[in-house]
């Protein structure tokens, strides 16, 4: 995500590289730049065009710091500008003095609300709530019963209700069925120790005036704690007027932007709070339950300058890997205990739950000694660590911690076993034998310092002695 419009503002900042001075020619040649890589990245015109004289103004009328290039000057207040547009704070939740807080999910049709709805949950769970789904979209079955998929998947609890399928178009009763769902599915999560109430509402193809008052009515009886307003990304502009709709019939509290990991413009996100006025608190990047993460407008800046996102990267890190076996697997690298091929397996299996090898590379920065390793991501094949790990799998435990065992006929043998060419068996037994040797160097060095490091403190006596 962001990816156009990361690339365009990098080329317009290298106008100003070579320059002595910020002049009021340079600064309109890089503007006029900006504003090009903010249009074609699908940003408002009037957002675009608002950050443009901000952007201005800043840059003519402040005193810059003297140890900053012009391109850095500039650099420095687009990203002011761009996190004062997206929001200084990271959005937080607002829950109801009683529960259950009651979360209305509201959008389109095909915005991705239900999928989302299970994403919220879940990431609620993780910060210790109880939520409780409940879908009122009387209209369509199917969307029910991709609700209740996904609260199994995410094991969530959910509220189905009873209810006869609509058989006319009678928009009272129809009304009168969702009110009904959503006060009964309230209760029960209050029964049920429930904290909070997602409700994944109904949509439209377009927005109409059933839809708005539909929603209305729902606003009117459960006084929600949030109203959401989930966003399809890869609409563009589409998505921002449907988010001005919904927020002057409703009062949405903010925005979720769905399907991120499609959309390499990102003037969505740069636009939605600027003309709804609320927060977008929530970016979809994938299909899985965990493909969910908050909205911190200053990572999100640094994302677009090209200064990447090491934050949400250690969070991911962090959440995802096992710190244990991350230490133990450490230690015995760099004890030169040996690096088996059950060690790499184990570590392959620990990166792949980072997500794809892109997404991960996405996150460092793509300036100085880090350019050029997110177009190097595009060249990287995912597949490839599937075939490591099926190598590695048609290997037996002997083989696996003991890799020089595995003369010709058994390379044959694991080649057919894990459906690879022999060559290929070859390379990964070479890079092995690489890596082995490499942490065995940094072992020792490591041994050699630590020694020093205690002769020098106490005539080569252990540490706290």
């Amino acid at each position: 995500m962001f990816e156009n419009l990361s690339e365009k503002l990098q080329r317009s900042f290298k106008t100003l590289r070579g320059t002595g001075t910020l002049t009021d020619e340079n600064i309109n040649e890089a503007l006029r730049e900006i504003r090009l890589a903010l249009l074609e990245s699908d940003v408002n015109l009037n957002v675009a065009k608002d950050l443009i004289e901000s952007i201005r103004a800043k840059a003519l009328g402040t005193q810059v710091a003297t140890a900053l290039s012009p391109a850095e000057q500039i650099v420095k207040i687009v990203r002011d500008e761009l996190v004062t547009v997206l929001g200084t704070d990271t959005a937080r939740f607002k829950f109801a003095s009683q529960p259950p807080s009651v979360i209305l999910m509201a959008g389109l049709q095909g915005s991705g609300k239900t999928t989302t709805s299970g994403k919220l949950a879940e990431w609620l769970k993780k910060g210790g709530h109880r939520p409780m789904l409940v879908s009122v979209d009387v209209y369509r079955p199917a969307a029910r019963e991709q609700l209740k998929v996904v609260a199994n998947s995410i094991k969530a609890q959910l509220y189905e209700g009873k209810f006869e399928p609509l058989t006319t178009n009678n928009q009272q009763l129809a009304t009168e069925t969702v009110l009904r769902l959503a006060k009964e599915a309230k209760r029960e999560a209050a029964n049920y120790g429930c904290d909070i109430l997602i409700v994944d509402t109904a949509g439209r193809l377009g927005i109409d005036e059933a839809l708005m008052e539909e929603m209305a009515e729902l606003k009117k009886l459960l006084n929600p704690s949030e109203i959401l307003f989930v966003a399809d990304a890869m609409t563009g502009q589409d998505a921002v007027k449907s988010a001005q709709a919904f927020n002057e019939k409703l009062a949405i509290t903010g925005s979720i932007l769905t399907k991120m990991d499609g959309d390499s413009r990102g003037g969505a996100a740069l636009s939605i709070r600027q003309i709804t006025g609320q927060p977008v608190k929530f970016l979809g990047t994938g299909e899985k339950p965990d493909a969910f993460e908050a909205f911190h407008p200053d990572r999100i800046v640094s994302r677009i300058l090209g200064m990447g996102d090491i934050a949400t990267l250690l969070e991911r890190a962090e959440e995802k890997l096992d710190k244990n076996k991350a230490e133990a697997f450490a230690k015995k690298a760099l004890s030169g205990d040996g690096f088996s091929l059950e060690d790499f397996r184990e570590q392959l299996r620990q990166i792949k739950k980072l997500g794809s090898m892109q997404s991960i590379m996405k996150m460092l920065p793509s300036v100085g000694p880090f350019a050029g390793l997110q177009q190097a991501a595009g060249a990287v094949d995912e597949k490839q660590f599937t075939r490591v790990e099926s190598i590695i799998n048609s290997m037996t435990m002997k083989e696996r911690l003991n890799s020089s065992i595995i003369n010709g006929s058994r390379r044959k043998r694991i080649a057919a076993g894990s459906g690879v060419q022999v060559s290929e068996v070859n390379n990964l037994l070479k890079q092995h034998a690489q890596m082995s040797k490499m942490f065995k160097t940094m072992g020792s060095g490591g041994n050699k310092m630590q020694q020093r490091l205690m002769s020098q403190m106490g005539g080569g006596q252990r540490f706290g002695r």
